[in-house]
């Protein structure tokens, strides 16, 4: 693999893997004509005219262009292309998360999860910006991973009940699978390229945060158990298609993973501790996982090895 330079001149691949879609040597050289051609325009239009050439589109239709930004920093990285400088666009807000009074600890909460049913799951709207960004905040402050942009499609989720809805008892988190895993491979019995075609019908719940003046029992897997049924609507809601397998890594060695299994998860066994390579091939935390899943289909696994994924258009791939 050669280095960054970015100057453009390194020799272009026959071919490059990233999220799921493999990059032809006709298309980086496209991308490449592209980035030299258009120089005057923002890093923004390009990857929007990027995908709009190579038909790289979510299900639902919309570009994937965070993606698309995502990899044409990845070939600059590689001596590949040359991009325009980042523009100046005045204020545009942090990118660290700013914990303001409004994630501050509150009075304890005690009890059995039956005084708080029924459960409220309310999907954090992208626009909703106050809701979004209480979110942000309780998760950085509160959940161990702090709070990442997620890249690709997902779903976040405010938990409340309608016993005291003034009151946030907890945050999720729905992200894009991860790229491989050994142990849910083997079990769903797919090939590479049935795993390439299919993987977005899996969901990973790389999120989830009971808050801590929160003691209810039960709460967490009531929770899950919810998490299941709603999803699937939601989630097709926003991006036009269900899955049909939920996943979850769990730190082995901070959590047991009690409320999974409460919930009906099964336990596919433990990761070797490299950490969780994700669909954009980056190395996540190192310590050892737990692996979760939960089918939400009874033919889960004959749907993941034979089904067509879902197209929006002929030409179209989805990672």
């Amino acid at each position: 693999m050669s280095t960054a330079r970015g100057d453009g001149q390194t020799k272009i691949p026959e071919s490059f893997s990233f999220t799921g879609r493999i990059f032809l040597h006709t298309e980086l050289n496209l991308i490449k004509q592209i980035c030299s051609d258009f120089q005057a325009l923002g890093r923004t239009e390009i990857s929007r005219t990027v995908c709009e050439l190579l038909e790289w589109r979510r299900l639902n239709g919309s570009l994937k262009n965070h993606e698309c930004r995502l990899l044409l920093e990845r070939l600059e990285e590689r001596g590949w292309l040359h991009l325009p400088p980042v523009r100046s666009l005045g204020r545009r807000g942090p990118r660290a998360v700013q914990v303001t009074s409004r994630s501050e600890l509150e009075p304890e909460l005690q009890g059995s999860v039956g005084s708080l049913v029924p459960l409220r799951l309310e999907v954090v709207e992208p626009g909703a910006e106050g809701q979004s960004r209480l979110w942000r905040e309780l998760i950085e402050r509160y959940h161990y991973l702090h709070c990442r942009v997620p890249v690709g499609a997902n779903l976040r989720y405010v938990v409340r009940s309608e016993q005291c809805p003034e009151r946030v008892l907890a945050c999720l988190l729905w992200s894009s699978a991860a790229w491989k895993m050994a142990a849910r491979d083997r079990w769903v019995g797919w090939n590479e390229q049935q795993r390439r075609r299919n993987l977005q019908l899996i969901v990973n719940n790389s999120r989830f945060l009971i808050l801590p003046w929160i003691r209810i029992r039960g709460l967490a897997s009531t929770i899950l158990s919810v998490c299941a049924r709603q999803l699937p609507e939601d989630w097709e809601q926003r991006y036009g298609y269900r899955p049909v397998l939920l996943e979850t890594l769990v730190d082995a060695q901070r959590f047991r993973g009690t409320c999974y299994r409460a919930a009906n998860w099964i336990p596919l066994g433990r990761t070797q501790g490299r950490g969780r390579m994700d669909r954009h091939h980056a190395l996540q935390d190192r310590a050892p996982k737990d692996i979760y899943i939960y089918p939400l289909r009874r033919d889960t696994r004959r749907r993941l090895c034979n089904a067509m994924a879902p197209a929006f258009a002929a030409s179209g791939q989805e990672s």
